[in-house]
């Protein structure tokens, strides 16, 4: 199992610490020292959707100018803005082995996926 976020955000830190308390212990990357790369991203998007693996709620795309923005209206338009902005990335990816990934974090969605859901 590998987790990928940002060590300080409230949401990686919630996601780390059900899924320790769960008996895991997962790999963890860091998206500031080691980012997804292009391919990972695009894997990831088919997986799940682009429009899912997209952050439009957090400071970095607020702080994108509109048209920067506006790159985000195809999936080729967001992954390029993922790959440049890691921050972008909704996190954490859980990658849970098997082909399973999930993203973001909800406790339900975390116990289907431990039971192999």
């Amino acid at each position: 199992m590998v987790v990928y976020g940002i060590p300080n955000c409230d949401t990686v830190k919630k996601a780390r610490a059900w899924l320790v308390a769960a008996g895991y212990a997962p790999q963890f990357v860091d998206f500031k020292k080691q980012a997804p790369t292009v391919a990972q991203l695009k894997a990831w998007a088919d997986q799940v959707g682009w429009e899912r693996l997209l952050n439009r709620a957090g400071t970095t795309w607020r702080k994108l100018d509109e048209a920067t923005q506006g790159l985000a209206h195809d999936a080729a338009g967001a992954i390029g803005l993922m790959a440049t902005h890691s921050s972008l990335i909704k996190r954490p990816v859980v990658d849970w082995g098997g082909g399973r990934l999930t993203v973001g974090f909800q406790p339900a969605v975390y116990e289907t996926m431990a039971k192999g859901g």
